[in-house]
């Protein structure tokens, strides 16, 4: 097998951690006999840099013929926004929102793992957290309240009247995709969901209600719920073992499985991906660019290479190849690596190139 991937290595540390994730690719390819075209192209601050744009048109171009599309991070030191008067309002964040869209990826899986050799990384107490944890978040990636019509009216009378309006869109056929693509997913754990709104206050959380209970008569054997996104992040940190998967909006979305990922430790563990209706994805951490550490060899490549595993599994169908990568991380977990991120005393302190290496010889010399 052969697969030809855009690798859109971005900013800050973007760089360093694909670089690691590459290096993983090949190991695996080598291992199950597949080979790997790997195209590079910019987005973010270094595509403004170069091209004027943080998504230029060949990057589009590319991703689109590719058959996933693995990237690092957007986005650069938010202490010197360089862009901030960009004569077209371009910044580097707008280069991700816009691949998103251009290949119409409108699911987002962020899964909370907490590996057993971690739980002391969790800010929960031991009898919250247990030994370890998995929680799937499938956000709505595409639409809602980023993605409506934005205004502002200024009252030259009265500055304080002033004011600005961001518009929650939904439609039944965006809600439905998602909701499909997640119940989906259920059926292949625990079957169980809990759809997160605020239907006691929002006209689009009632209109996800109604499409839930439609969505839901096509698979029976999951168990749904409902629940008020404020109730949510509350039972995150009160009892978190009660989630399995979690399905909600773009918004909250992003706001719920950014808590989650720190409950699991550390945000540079957690991998994601962003699917559509093909199995054309994008792959990427979910932490962001974080340009105070770039170049200095401290930033952990684990979630990045484990969006390597969730491309196997996801876009490429082989789950074997996915389970290898993930097996290769829990082993040098096992063995006690850590990166700074993770790191805490009696435990071996390595960079972010060692640790690539690390899971690299795990992978060879597994199975």
């Amino acid at each position: 097998m052969t697969k030809r991937i855009v690798i859109l290595p971005g900013d800050g540390i973007g760089p360093e951690i694909v670089m690691q994730a590459v290096m993983v690719l090949h190991e695996i390819g080598d291992k199950f006999n597949h080979g790997f075209i790997i195209d590079e192209q910019m987005i973010g601050e270094v595509a403004l840099d170069a091209e004027g744009c943080s998504l230029p048109d060949k990057t589009i171009a590319k991703c689109k013929q590719a058959d996933a599309v693995l990237l690092g991070a957007v986005g650069g030191d938010p202490n010197i926004n360089r862009w901030k008067n960009h004569p077209t309002g371009d910044r580097p964040e707008k280069g991700l929102l816009k691949i998103r869209k251009e290949l119409n990826l409108f699911s987002n899986l962020r899964p909370a793992i907490l590996y057993s050799e971690l739980k002391d990384a969790s800010p929960l107490k031991a009898e919250i957290i247990g030994d370890n944890l998995d929680v799937m978040i499938v956000r709505e990636l595409t639409s809602g309240i980023y993605f409506g019509k934005k205004s502002r009216v200024t009252d030259a009378e009265n500055d304080e009247e002033t004011y600005a309006t961001d518009e929650l869109f939904y439609s039944k056929k965006e809600i439905r995709r998602i909701l499909k693509t997640g119940f989906e997913i259920a059926t292949k754990r625990n079957n169980n969901v809990v759809v997160v709104d605020k239907a006691n206050v929002l006209e689009s959380s009632k209109l996800w209600r109604e499409v839930t209970a439609e969505v839901a008569n096509d698979f029976p054997s999951v168990t749904y719920s409902h629940m008020y996104v404020d109730n949510a992040a509350m039972q995150l940190v009160v009892n978190p073992k009660q989630f399995d998967v979690i399905i909600t909006t773009n918004m909250f979305g992003d706001i719920l499985s950014d808590e989650a990922s720190m409950i699991t430790g550390s945000i540079g563990m957690l991998p994601s991906a962003s699917l559509g209706e093909t199995t054309l994805g994008l792959y990427e951490p979910s932490h962001g660019s974080a340009p105070d550490i770039a170049g200095e060899d401290i930033a952990n490549p684990i979630a990045t290479i484990l969006s390597v595993a969730m491309m196997f599994r996801y876009s490429f169908s082989m789950e074997a190849e996915a389970a290898a990568i993930e097996a290769a991380v829990g082993k040098v977990l096992a063995d006690g690596y850590r990166t700074k991120d993770i790191y805490t005393d009696g435990f071996k302190l390595v960079g972010t190139s060692q640790m690539g290496e690390l899971i690299c010889e795990r992978i060879v010399n597994n199975g």
